[in-house]
Parts: C-alpha cells; structure tokens; sequence
C-alpha cells in the first residue's frame, strides 16, 4: 500500500519538506503499528466463523505464554523439539517468530483473531456443503489450528461421509509430537472429540 498520502498529510501539517530522516523515521513508526495490530500474517478473507467454544478451546490449550515482566510475551521453542518452531501468544508461529521475537499482548490478541480467520477459512473450504453443525466445526477448527492437517486427516474424509461416530474417533490419533505422546496433547485431542461429539448427536 502506497504511504504516499500519509507523507503528503505530514507535509501539510508541519508546513514543509520531509528530509530523507523523517521519511525513514516514519516508515519505521508504521512498520511497527502494521505489526503490532497482525504480526507477521496476511490478510485472509472470512468464509466462516469458529464459535466461542472453539476459541475458548484454543486458548485454553494454547495460553498467551511466555510472559515477561515487561508484560510483553516472548517467542519460546517448540517442547518437543528444543528449537523449530518457535511459538509466541496463542499458539503463533511461523515466518518472522523465533529467538528473541517479542510481542505485546494486544499483538498476540490481534494474532490470534487473523489466525483463526486463516483457519476457519480453511477448514470451511475443505468440508464444502458437507453438513457441519457449529460444534463440529469449532473442533475442526482447534484441530486444524494445532496440526494443520485438515486437508489429509482421515477425520476430514469420515466427516464429509456422514460418519460422525468414525470422525470422532480419528481426533485422539494426533497426540504425538517428536515421535511421542505428549500428555497436553492427549488432554486437547479428547476435549475436541468430545465437542465435536457434542455437535453430533
């Protein structure tokens, strides 16, 4: 997006040139508010919307961790792996977050919001027409925002069939990291299936 009016709207105000410093003090200020409001994610345009259990879900497994006393939050490695990849707030990573990555809460929040945009969009683009009740879907949507696997799970393919009862089944399989199972995960996995379950009765 051009800056060029906002540099013109600068000149007006102060009533004369901008030097080259000006320019590059401004780009840096507007560099930094463009990633504090959505840190490192593009824009994805809403096809639908996970519902307030589903987020609530999110963060309850996610957390906005590592907290500094600063009140900011810090990048921190991946459990199971002691490095890659690197995660700050609720569960982002990604391009741009690694060793010394730093965010303000409200960065996280506005994080958090674009990523679930990103995956709800997915998530609806990969069951199509296939009948979803609001449920189902926020549990999809937890699933997918942890392993990004909604485009190859089995659960997808028996969800898009009708088989509910099959579907549910497929979320406690993903409870591996680094080649073991991991207890969190485990915890997160059964309390998708059970709202995922909860949607298809």
């Amino acid at each position: 997006m051009s800056r060029k009016p906002l540099f013109d709207t600068i000149r007006r105000i102060l009533g004369r040139p901008l030097t080259t410093a000006d320019v590059q003090r401004i780009d840096d200020a507007v560099d930094i508010l463009d990633q504090d409001r959505v840190p490192c994610v593009p824009h994805y345009p809403r096809t639908d919307a996970i519902g307030a259990d589903g987020i609530a879900l999110i963060k309850r497994f996610e957390g906005c961790a590592k907290k500094r006393r600063d009140g900011r939050m810090e990048a921190y490695p991946d459990p199971a792996t002691g490095g890659d990849p690197w995660t700050i707030g609720w569960g982002a990573t990604g391009h741009g977050i690694g060793p010394g990555t730093i965010w303000t809460r409200e960065a996280c929040d506005a994080r958090l919001e674009a990523d679930l945009e990103r995956y709800a969009g997915e998530v609806a683009a990969e069951l199509g027409d296939a009948p979803t009740s609001q449920q189902q879907f926020d549990a999809m949507v937890s699933f997918h925002y942890n392993t990004g696997a909604i485009g190859r799970a089995t659960l997808t393919r028996l969800h898009k069939a009708g088989d509910f009862a099959g579907a549910a089944l497929e979320f406690e399989r993903w409870c591996h990291a680094g080649g073991r199972v991991m207890k969190g995960l485990v915890r997160r996995r059964a309390q998708e299936a059970a709202l995922y379950r909860k949607g298809s009765g």
